[in-house]
């Protein structure tokens, strides 16, 4: 079996910048030495997602570049522990500041940038610049070349984000999260990895985080084996509430197989009777004044 480990990093903030990349670059060292050839941060790590309880003049405030010694810090240790790792920041540009995920190889190297594309403008989120696209990269991990992609938390309640995604070649899916993971949630990204044939790691705070639950997750999307008379639970992985690394390995092998010969994914799709998909019109009930067109 050629097993891909991806390590969710489910750990709490510490209140100041210094000391989260501190403590990140502890848990980094504690997943390489479990195995990791991913370490995958919870949302907006940089700043411990501490959004809601501060005027948007302050919290704004502590946006950092992607360049930054905090983000660069994490592409030289990436390089030393010779293991990918995806740290998520609040970033710092010409106009608003983005919630975004840089993901570095195992040479240290930035492979992908990504910033959630559905902010959740029903909140503080209203402040931030929405990401522009979504995006998928070849890591070049130990146990061969992977192609990932990353969502971000809101991200996932819409099925075009994994879809898109699954389109532009993605196996794995990096998901940063910061709410809580109850079972409809969990239901959600069950149903992105089992209709587009993906895996997805999503890496959430612990429960001691306001509004989150720790239950980091990890979905193989595959349902069926040749062996098995009914289907399997595409879980690999669920972690608790309390602070842990949860470490899910993914089958590349097997989920390889799978995507080669079953039915779902790309191979039976009509899209040319998906025209409305791209149709901005929104219509009662779910008109909201907060919208924004993206």
């Amino acid at each position: 079996m050629n097993i891909l480990n991806v390590a969710l990093l489910q750990i709490s903030p510490t209140g100041s910048i210094d000391g989260n990349l501190i403590k990140g670059i502890e848990f980094c060292r504690k997943a390489k030495d479990m195995g990791a050839d991913i370490a995958l941060f919870p949302e907006m790590y940089s700043n411990g997602y501490d959004i809601y309880n501060t005027d948007a003049s302050e919290w704004t405030g502590t946006a950092i570049s992607a360049d930054s010694k905090f983000v660069c810090e994490f592409s030289h240790l990436a390089k030393e522990l010779n293991m990918a790792i995806g740290i998520t920041l609040l970033e710092k540009t010409d106009a608003a500041p983005r919630n975004t995920l840089v993901l570095f190889n195992r040479r240290g190297s930035r492979i992908l940038t990504y910033a959630k594309v559905h902010t959740c403008d029903f909140g503080p989120e209203k402040d931030l610049t929405p990401g522009d696209d979504f995006y998928v990269s070849e890591l070049d991990t130990e146990k061969g070349v992977i192609t990932v992609g990353a969502m971000i938390c809101y991200d996932r309640e819409f099925p075009e984000s994994a879809r898109i995604l699954m389109l532009k070649g993605a196996e794995i899916i990096l998901v940063p999260n910061a709410c809580p993971m109850e079972i409809n949630r969990l239901c959600q990204l069950r149903g992105r990895a089992y209709e587009n044939m993906v895996g997805i790691a999503t890496c959430n705070y612990p429960e001691t985080v306001p509004d989150c639950n720790g239950h980091s997750s990890a979905f193989d999307g595959v349902a069926y084996l040749p062996e098995l008379s009914g289907s399997r639970d595409t879980c690999i992985a669920e972690a608790g509430g309390e602070e842990c690394i949860c470490m899910a390995q993914f089958d590349l092998d097997m989920m390889r197989r799978y995507r080669a010969n079953e039915v779902h994914g790309n191979a039976y799709r009509s899209p040319e009777k998906y025209k409305l998909l791209i149709s901005e019109e929104i219509r009662e009930p779910f008109i909201r004044k907060d919208y924004r067109k993206r």
